[in-house]
């Protein structure tokens, strides 16, 4: 007869993934890189490339149009700023529910798998964790996957943003490419829904030892 612990290597797997993967969501949410404009005007963006994300906009300027930032200026989003488009403000909010949820799944197959390694055969509730985590695990990586694909699609469309003038920003680029944030985001729901497969797909096995309660 298998044991608990033989039979749970694709919720330990599961939980390897979902925290790799977790560990990407959060990378993404906090680096700038999600569209890379490329300007004409090199007049104040120096550099010809700003980096637009989700919580700002950054470029390199000379001109030292921030003190605070010395060469590198930029500018936070504001709940005011109705022109930023609305894949922006979606991912703010959908990428801190993904960090959220994620956690609350690592959290529950920690649970789980405690559980199993210290011979707890208690079917629903080793179960039920597990199938907390999966449920968590798969909430996230939606609440990646709609950001990331809405955000690519902008930026394979070449979508204008009409920045306010206090961003020193023109409204559309001379052409514009995906940055580093989104492959991040995309590998990162990979990770999150098979991690969340992984949990879903428990069974505990029936031993004589098994308790089981209904």
């Amino acid at each position: 007869m298998s044991s608990p612990v033989s039979t749970s290597h694709l919720q330990l797997a599961a939980f390897a993934l979902g925290t790799v993967g977790w560990i990407l969501c959060t990378v993404s949410m906090g680096i700038v890189e999600w569209r890379v404009w490329h300007v004409d005007n090199n007049t104040i963006i120096s550099s010809g490339v700003a980096w637009v994300g989700i919580w700002k906009v950054c470029f390199i300027s000379y001109l030292h149009v921030s003190p605070g930032y010395k060469e590198q200026f930029c500018h936070k989003f504001s709940g005011y700023d109705f022109s930023i488009p609305h894949e922006i403000y979606a991912a703010q909010g959908l990428l801190l529910i993904a960090m959220f949820t994620g956690l609350l799944g690592l959290t529950a197959t920690i649970f789980a798998l405690r559980n199993v390694c210290m011979g707890i055969t208690h079917k629903t509730l080793i179960t039920r964790f597990f199938l907390v985590g999966g449920f968590f695990y798969v909430l996230a990586g939606l609440c990646v996957l709609i950001p990331v694909s809405w955000n690519f699609y902008s930026v394979t469309h070449n979508q204008s943003i009409t920045f306010p003038p206090s961003y020193f920003m023109p409204s559309s680029p001379a052409a514009q490419e995906a940055g580093a944030a989104i492959p991040i985001g995309i590998v990162a729901v990979i990770l999150l829904l098979l991690s969340g497969t992984f949990s879903l797909s428990y069974r505990l096995p029936v031993t004589a030892n098994t308790i089981t309660k209904f």
